[in-house]
């Protein structure tokens, strides 16, 4: 990923924000605020609109200086401001950002255009955000989304439709429907087997399962070279995120042991039989479907894996058993949690917490990663970190 510098001089964006905050300043002598101020101001409606409260504190704290008064209970920062020489504060507080006033009814107004000039500085101070999180890129200060456990549970549901429907398939297996309609004063049998619609709704099935699988995969494989593998560099986590499955796959299974090998091979040629087959509207990434006219009828042209002149050829089909590969898939998802990297897979899948660089950098998923124990414990002091953080417990 390449550094983002800011496009204008750092001077001329906040001269900007400045402008656009108008008469919203950092509280001074000169602001008007009864001693009790900090401790009754209550929150206003209007500051219900404010930008995400990230976004506030960089431009308020950050880029302009602002004082942040720090944390107090269930306030995570306090920057008070003065609108008019009158006070105002500025809170992140457990219940959101906000607006609060002394008297918010007859302060709402204020509030108001104090909320206005907020948002235009936010907008004339993306620059700075773009810079700012490329910096925090760079440098690695990254927490990574965790999704695992949502992409995973999407997986499932739909392997669970699919086995239903297998099994409504079975069910109806033999059955032939037959129903009579009357046309132009005669009648006319139609027949239908159920077994047959259940059967191509069970491999539709199949399909949008493995592509969940897949799906899946190409964002655990990222966490899991995080946790289990000490990927630590912000540019290369982004960098991974973007690259192919096989990349992922090895950058968090060693193919140096024969099993990981062996589901390596098997799963890559599932994805290229199928997935991409589906991926490109069902014509293949290679002209699957392309026939030719012959003195014999309709005749495949498939496209293998091979360059120069003899780019068609007559063999080769896009053949696929489903029950086959949602086996393959069940028995590589077993072989993850029985593998050197469950303690990872509790980690990504069971906790619901985000993957922190940091973590991976200063050796603390290393040392978690020393027995699935190890981990549990790590993660239970995470989550209570993560719960105080939450409740501004401070």
């Amino acid at each position: 990923m390449a550094k983002v510098t800011m496009p204008e001089d750092k001077k001329v964006i906040i001269d900007r924000a400045l402008r656009a905050l108008g008469n919203v300043k950092p509280a001074g002598n000169n602001t008007i605020a009864p001693k009790d101020f900090l401790f009754k101001a209550a929150r206003t409606d209007a500051g219900r609109q404010l930008p995400p409260y990230y976004l506030v504190y960089f431009l308020l704290h950050d880029l302009l200086g602002f004082r942040d008064l720090g944390q107090f209970e269930k306030v995570s920062w306090s920057i008070p401001i003065n609108y008019n020489d009158k006070a105002f504060v500025i809170e992140h507080r457990k219940f959101g950002l906000g607006v609060f006033a002394y008297d918010p009814k007859r302060d709402e107004s204020d509030a108001k255009e104090i909320t206005k000039s907020i948002q235009k500085a936010v907008n004339v101070a993306k620059p700075y955000y773009e810079w700012l999180a490329s910096e925090a890129v760079l440098s690695s200060n990254l927490n990574v989304k965790n999704n695992c456990s949502e992409l995973f549970g999407r997986y499932q549901y739909l392997l669970s439709l699919y086995e239903k429907e297998q099994q409504e398939a079975i069910s109806h297996k033999g059955e032939i429907h037959k129903k009579t309609t009357g046309i132009a004063y005669s009648l006319a049998a139609m027949y239908s087997q159920p077994y047959s619609q259940s059967k191509q709704n069970s491999n539709w099935l199949a399909i949008s399962a493995i592509e969940a699988f897949f799906s899946w995969t190409e964002n655990l494989f990222v966490h899991i070279a995080i946790v289990a593998r000490g990927v630590s560099d912000g540019e290369r986590v982004a960098n991974l995120a973007m690259s192919e499955w096989q990349e992922k796959f090895t950058s968090a299974l060693d193919i140096g042991d024969k099993k990981a090998k062996k589901y390596f091979d098997e799963l890559v040629l599932v994805r290229r039989q199928l997935r991409n087959f589906i991926a490109h509207g069902a014509f293949g990434k290679n002209g699957e479907t392309f026939e030719f006219h012959s003195s014999v009828g309709a005749v495949s042209v498939i496209m293998p894996h091979q360059k120069g002149k003899n780019k068609f050829s007559l063999v080769g089909e896009l053949s696929f058993n489903e029950d086959e590969v949602i086996r393959l898939l069940r028995e590589f998802i077993e072989y993850l949690w029985e593998s050197d990297i469950e303690p990872a897979m509790y980690y990504v899948m069971d906790s619901y917490l985000p993957v922190i660089l940091t973590m991976s950098k200063d050796g603390s998923y290393s040392r978690a990663m020393s027995s699935r124990r190890d981990m549990e414990n790590f993660v239970e002091q995470l989550n209570y970190q993560f719960d105080r953080a939450a409740n501004m417990d401070w």
